[in-house]
């Protein structure tokens, strides 16, 4: 089982998970973050490293977070995405958008 970036991610694009990932399977969308989870190894390495918890374990995933297993596979496969080994600053206004819910329409997927 792979881990998944969920929607909480989204508008904030903490880096944080990124820098202690041995596998270097983060690939990084203009406000988003996702996990290729066919090099993902499970370690869990990355989970604690979220300051707003939106990696989770995919036989973990909430219902209404399933669909981000999906959208995490296709993401990581897209060209336009590319691969993240180094962390960076977050988004500019991560602070405010990290309390905020329902942000899936908000996804800039290019």
């Amino acid at each position: 089982m792979a881990f998944v970036v969920t929607e909480s991610c989204i508008a904030c694009k903490y880096t944080d998970c990124v820098s202690v990932c041995p596998m270097d399977c983060f690939y990084e969308g203009p406000n988003f973050l996702v996990i290729d989870p066919d090099e993902c190894i499970d370690c869990s390495i990355c989970v604690g490293e979220c300051p707003v918890n939106a990696i989770v374990e995919e036989r973990e995933i909430s219902p209404d977070q399933a669909h981000f297993v999906q959208i995490n596979r296709d993401l990581s496969h897209d060209p336009r995405w590319k691969r993240i080994s180094r962390s960076k600053a977050p988004l500019p206004e991560h602070e405010a958008w990290a309390k905020v819910k329902d942000k899936l329409h908000l996804m800039e997927q290019v």
